[in-house]
């Protein structure tokens, strides 16, 4: 178990989390792409995964819809992974979501990457639907979690 420190960072380490989703994910993505993805978006949160000095992993995501924060990209670079980093950025995710007073939290996946599947059943997420992603051919499957600040 990695003892990862997790901080929320500005829009001045979208370089670092860039080269970290290239790291992991294909195909790759400028910096560029997600400017454009977070325009307009309210709440857009970023934090990397340090073990050391070392950003080894990270989140993004943004608000959805008021009472929804949407969790766009969770990832971690092969070489730490199965050490329990992406449970601590989802657990410091679901904290800020929480104090944000978001009543839910929604990721998607597509179904070959069980390692997320995992993970989000683990952390009690219900499957509520499924999407097509035209881009890759293929079903994403929709998990939300609910936290209810009544």
């Amino acid at each position: 178990m990695a003892d990862a420190v997790i901080d929320i960072v500005g829009p001045d380490s979208l370089p670092v989390i860039v080269k970290l989703y290239n790291h992991i994910f294909r195909p790759v993505r400028e910096i560029s792409g997600f400017r454009r993805r977070y325009q307009g978006r309210h709440n857009v949160l970023q934090m990397i995964a340090r073990v050391g000095d070392e950003p080894v992993g990270f989140f993004v995501g943004f608000e959805l819809k008021p009472s929804i924060f949407f969790t766009w990209f969770y990832g971690v670079v092969p070489e730490y992974r199965r050490m329990g980093i992406a449970s601590q950025l989802m657990e410091a995710v679901h904290d800020w979501v929480r104090e944000q007073k978001y009543d839910s939290v929604r990721f998607e996946c597509h179904n070959q990457h069980r390692p997320i599947l995992h993970l989000g059943i683990a952390k009690e997420y219900d499957i509520v639907g499924i999407r097509w992603d035209p881009d890759r051919g293929t079903n994403l499957l929709l998990f939300q979690k609910d936290f209810f600040h009544h």
